[in-house]
């Protein structure tokens, strides 16, 4: 792997317009590791590694979009493995999860670019915003696993969680691993660790649906993706370690916070798309 992200170290600064060169990679690592050491504990990594890759002159945004997925395939894969050894979440439930969000992130991407993203971003502070309350002040949310349903009701509504989630991430994608552990911890009952554990294994599989979309279309940068990929996963493990040892406090606070700058940058977007 280190060989590999050598070659594509050196491919990517080859590639980068007149005027860039390996200080723009170094900083482009740099963002990909610190968002997957976040999105390893609690999502919302994309908040650093899309818009690193956005600052990039000459870089579209659908090679940045699709680039972001690829370096966050390295580094949900590296989170899903260590929360699977160390936590051993249910697959029964897991699985199927992850399989429909793959097919909803897929159709996602394919309506990517139909529709704006500014029609969803009031939706979604607003759901944010109702997500950091509650939170906020329940406490022991999350604290500790009380599964609400049981068998057939259980697993549908984790398949709902995976088709929406996933169709989300394939469409936007900012806060995706938010809104699963959110979710994992309010419809089904996990506490935040668990929640987490099994959000990185969707998580892997909405990258993986998008991908499949945009690869196809010739969008994908591949030595910048390949680069970050790296540093994701490194950050990636880092944080999933971290997680697992501090449990579902350390989470739950950092999750809040995460939570605060998403409905921050996102209601800066809007603030300024009114402005134009």
């Amino acid at each position: 792997m280190i060989a590999a992200a050598a070659t594509a170290a050196t491919t990517a600064a080859a590639v980068l317009p007149d005027g860039l060169g390996w200080e723009t990679l170094v900083l482009l690592c740099i963002a990909a590791f610190a968002a997957g050491w976040i999105d390893a504990v609690v999502g919302g990594g994309g908040l650093l590694q899309l818009p690193a890759l956005l600052l990039v002159p000459g870089i579209t945004p659908l090679q940045a979009l699709a680039t972001n997925k690829l370096a966050s395939v390295f580094g949900t894969a590296s989170s899903s493995a260590s929360y699977y050894v160390t936590v051993r979440p249910s697959l029964r439930t897991t699985l199927p999860m992850a399989g429909i969000a793959l097919a909803g992130a897929y159709g996602g991407a394919s309506f990517a670019s139909f529709l704006p993203a500014s029609v969803f971003k009031p939706v979604i502070v607003g759901a944010l915003l109702v997500v950091a309350l509650i939170t906020l002040f329940r406490p022991t949310l999350g604290a500790v696993t009380r599964l609400k349903y049981r068998g057939t009701r259980h697993l549908l509504t984790g398949l709902a969680i995976g088709v929406s989630i996933g169709f989300y991430d394939g469409l936007l994608g900012p806060g995706t691993g938010t809104f699963l552990i959110i979710s994992l911890v309010g419809f089904l009952g996990y506490d935040f660790l668990h929640a987490s554990a099994q959000a990185k294994i969707v998580n892997f599989a909405t990258n993986v649906g998008a991908l499949l979309f945009f690869i196809p279309l010739g969008a994908v940068l591949w030595p910048f993706g390949l680069v970050m990929g790296v540093a994701n996963f490194i950050g990636a493990l880092v944080g999933s370690r971290m997680a697992i040892a501090r449990g579902s406090r350390f989470i739950r606070v950092l999750f809040l916070i995460v939570v605060a700058v998403l409905i921050a940058k996102l209601g800066w977007d809007i603030w300024n798309e009114n402005l134009r």
